[in-house]
């Protein structure tokens, strides 16, 4: 371990989010999607996974309640937009800039999808929204 920074994971992270299995399958193809993204990385904060856009969180996966769920940064918009449905609840934190999506029920992974698209170029630097325009 000499010369190498090991980062200790927070405590309730360590000891795991105790998924259930289709939980940890929705983590695992949230995962997938998000470090797809360009200059994307996954740190774990307060003992659960978030994904960084360059150094500015995009998505976040954690349990509320025992339920898991996907907090995303979205702009004004879509916050109004998605609020009135049932599956969805203003993120306890982030001064209404987060929403989040409930995943222990069914959900459209179409909007999973266009939701990340939307939180990273909400926090992404101009390069990397052109490079990811320039893979479409």
């Amino acid at each position: 371990m000499r010369g190498r920074k090991h980062q200790q994971q927070p405590r309730e992270y360590r000891k795991g989010l105790n998924l259930t299995s289709s939980a940890e399958g929705i983590l695992q193809d949230l995962r997938t999607l998000c470090l797809s993204l360009p200059e994307t990385t996954e740190r774990n904060s307060f003992g659960h996974p978030n994904f960084v856009a360059g150094k500015k969180t995009f998505v976040t996966f954690e349990q509320f309640n025992g339920r898991p769920s996907i907090a995303f940064r979205l702009d004004r918009d879509n916050i109004e937009r998605l609020s009135g449905n049932p599956l969805f609840f203003a993120t306890p934190y982030g001064r209404g800039q987060w929403l989040s999506l409930r995943v222990d029920a069914a959900f459209d992974w179409s909007v999973v999808e266009e939701l990340v698209k939307a939180s990273y170029r909400r926090v992404a630097l101009k390069r990397m929204v052109l490079t990811l325009d320039a893979r479409a």
